[in-house]
Formats: structure tokens, C-alpha cells, sequence
């Protein structure tokens, strides 16, 4: 009888998921429970940091600008995933590179592209203010990081173009799908509209609906570089978003108790809006 040892390649995952994942999750659970600054050694306070997380006008204006984001963003980076994939499913002529161009943000550090998107966005000899400029919008383009709704738009879509993995999983769900349905589709004479609408969309449902899960976690974080980098949070508080409350918190404050309390509440507002998610695909599903 032949002993199969599959189970083996798991290990080298495992342990790093504990090493990177469970074990800063444990000690950040604990640490919320203290007030610890790095200095002396953490002193137990039960609750106050959970408390004072409710109570700070901060965080839910933090909460407040992390939703808009998403809600922006989300859309954005979705649309765009799908819409590449149905564009490049196809091999052909130049369709492999325009493949690596569509993954190429996704790859490029964070830093580095947060510093390119500055000048991008800059108010003042940046190529997108010129260019509204030329075209007679030069208020607009003079609001590009100093008025907080423009801000807060050009952020959102600075990440829309990091659609890497989305446009990979979406690219794989579109390949999948049969092309005896489109003939068939042919055949009876659907128009292009009618058969996105009826055939393509929802057969790529389900994995548009995963990616959607998929993206309210990574835009939790996603937004950290270019609020520190770009906007240091402002114009007037317009991009202070969770991750940052929390950098600021631990490493300008040093009040680590209070950042693990908000890192805490992160998580478990994160798995409340998963699990509504789940729980309206599911519904979807089964109508």
C-alpha cells in the first residue's frame, strides 16, 4: 500500500501563515487589553481602549473616509478587472503584452507608485491638471490634492488601477465559460449587449462576487501607502483612513494599546461586512 504524502507541501504554508498571520493577530489581541507604549511594560486595562475607540471622533471619521473609499473603489477596480478580461481572453496580436500591461501596477512597490501618481496628481504642474487645464477645467485640476472630495476621487482611482489578480481571475472565469453559447447565441441572433447581459455576466457571477469579498479586505489596506505618501492624510482629514489611524497611533503616539484596539475593531468590522456579503450572494444564488 502506497503512503501518500501530499499533506506535507501544506506544511511550509501553514507555518507561515502562523508565523506571519496568527501570531501578530494574537499579540495584537493582547495588547489591546493594555495600555503599552513601548517603553514600560504594558499595563493591563481591560476594556478603556475599546472605549476610548467608540468615543474618538477620529476613528469614525477614519471609518467615514475607509467607506467612501471602497465604495469608489470597488466598483472601479471590479469594472475594470472585467472589462480586460473580455477585451484580452482572446489570444491574438499584442494581446500578451497588453496582458502584462493590465498586471504591470499591480507588481510595480507601493512606494514607487504612490510617488509616480504624486506627480500625476500634483495641482500644479502635474500632466492630469494640465491637461483639464487645456481644456478649460483648470478649477478642477487646481483642486487635485487640496480640496477633499477631488482628493478623495483621485486616491480611489489611483487603486482602480491596480487590478492585477482581479483581471487574472476574472480572465481565467471568462475562458471558461463555453463558446457553444455564444454560437448559440449567434444563431439566434442576441446582440453583443444582450448577451453580456444574459450569458457572460452571469455565468462569471459567482467569481465577481468572490472578487468583491476579496476586495473590501485589500481596500482596507491598499489605501495606507498613498494616504501616507501623497496626502499624509489631508486635505483636512479628507484621507485619513483606518491603517493610518493605526500607523499614526502605534508609531507617532507610541499608544499601542489603543492602535491594537483599532487594528481589533478593523478586523471584526471586516468579517461583519464579509459575512453580510456571503450572506446576499447566497440569497442571489438561490433566487
Amino acid at each position: 500500500m502506497r503512503v501518500r504524502h501530499e499533506h506535507w507541501l501544506a506544511w511550509p504554508y501553514l507555518g507561515g501563515l502562523v508565523l506571519l498571520v496568527v501570531v501578530p493577530a494574537a499579540v495584537a489581541l493582547a495588547i489591546a487589553f493594555t495600555n503599552f507604549n513601548a517603553i514600560r511594560p504594558p499595563e493591563f486595562t481591560g476594556l478603556d481602549n475599546f472605549t476610548r475607540v467608540v468615543r474618538d471622533e477620529a476613528f469614525w471619521r477614519a471609518l467615514a473616509n475607509t467607506t467612501i473609499y471602497i465604495v469608489i473603489a470597488l466598483p472601479l477596480r471590479l469594472a475594470a478587472a472585467v472589462a480586460f478580461a473580455l477585451l484580452l481572453h482572446r489570444p491574438g496580436p499584442g494581446v500578451g503584452a497588453a496582458r502584462a500591461i493590465a498586471y504591470l501596477p499591480s507588481v510595480v512597490p507601493d512606494a514607487a507608485y504612490a510617488l509616480l501618481w504624486l506627480w500625476f496628481l500634483n495641482p500644479i504642474y502635474g500632466p492630469i491638471s494640465l491637461a483639464l487645464g487645456a481644456v478649460g477645467l483648470e478649477g478642477l485640476g487646481n483642486g487635485l490634492l487640496t480640496d477633499p472630495w477631488s482628493t478623495r476621487v483621485a486616491i480611489a482611482v489611483m487603486g482602480a488601477f491596480q487590478i492585477g489578480e482581479a483581471f487574472v481571475i476574472a480572465l481565467a472565469a471568462r475562458r471558461l465559460i463555453p463558446e457553444s453559447l455564444y454560437d448559440a447565441a449567434r444563431v439566434d441572433g442576441a446582440k453583443p449587449w444582450f448577451v453580456l447581459r444574459r450569458v457572460t455576466l452571469p455565468l462569471m457571477g459567482p467569481v465577481l462576487a468572490l472578487l468583491a469579498l476579496r476586495d473590501v479586505i485589500f481596500s482596507l489596506q491598499a489605501n495606507f501607502v498613498p494616504a501616507l505618501l501623497i496626502t499624509d492624510g489631508g486635505p483636512r482629514y479628507a484621507t485619513t483612513y483606518l491603517p493610518l489611524l493605526v500607523y499614526r497611533s502605534a508609531f507617532r503616539y507610541f499608544r499601542f494599546g489603543y492602535a491594537s484596539a483599532v487594528t481589533v475593531s478593523i478586523f471584526l468590522i471586516t468579517a461583519i461586512v464579509v459575512y453580510l456579503q456571503y450572506r446576499l450572494v447566497k440569497r442571489w444564488r438561490l433566487l
